[in-house]
């Protein structure tokens, strides 16, 4: 068994990944740097899955120690004064892109964003342009995250993006992608405002939107 967070997450060790986070808790690491660690690790499973090294089974594996690993955490989260169960009256609108089923990165920021009192609507994987659009006017977000593994389905974000410029809402939201092969490069190709692979630094983004 691994003494490393990450690489337990990443070899799906349940009763050892969460046996090192309470650990680590006692230790006086951050949930931040908890959760920073635990999205490493889920990275490597989606990109050993991209690989073909593992299955559709491995992910659903993941994300359920990531919940458990949530549950453990949720209470070491900072709220800054917000419970978990109040609001800070910010929406936002999150969802994996069109051709996409990766969702282990999307679904630790949007445990980050709820536990700092935003309202999430999350669309889940394989989200086309016009679901992104349709939330977008029922909730009248003006913050979108959009989550992104695969590289070839860059191009899909980029239709999503053009898709909001069609639409008139490009000028009204602020997109934040996120994702590992996401970079400056891809922000410049995309037109995303932000681009961030780092839970917590995402984020900040959020936090730095919402103040305007």
């Amino acid at each position: 068994m691994s003494e490393n967070l990450i690489d337990a997450m990443a070899n799906l060790e349940e009763d050892n990944a969460l046996a090192l986070v309470k650990k680590k808790l006692m230790q006086g690491e951050t949930a931040y740097e908890i959760v920073e660690q635990c999205r490493k690790g889920v990275e490597i499973v989606g990109k050993r899955y991209s690989e073909g090294t593992y299955y559709l089974s491995d992910l659903v594996m993941s994300e359920a120690i990531l919940k458990d690993v949530m549950e453990i955490i949720e209470p070491y989260f900072p709220n800054n004064g917000i419970g978990t169960n109040e609001s800070n009256g910010v929406q936002v609108v999150m969802g994996t892109i069109e051709g996409d089923i990766h969702d282990l990165g999307k679904n630790i920021v949007i445990y980050l964003l709820r536990s700092s009192g935003y309202r999430v609507r999350d669309l889940g994987v394989d989200v086309t342009p016009e679901k992104f659009v349709e939330a977008l006017k029922e909730t009248g977000a003006n913050i979108i995250g959009v989550c992104v593994l695969l590289t070839f389905c860059i191009g899909y974000v980029k239709k999503l993006i053009d898709r909001l410029a069609e639409t008139g809402l490009k000028d009204k939201v602020t997109v934040v992608l996120g994702g590992y092969p996401v970079d400056e490069q891809v922000k410049a190709y995309t037109g995303a405002d932000y681009v961030s692979n780092d839970g917590v630094k995402a984020l900040e983004i959020f936090e730095q939107i919402s103040r305007g």
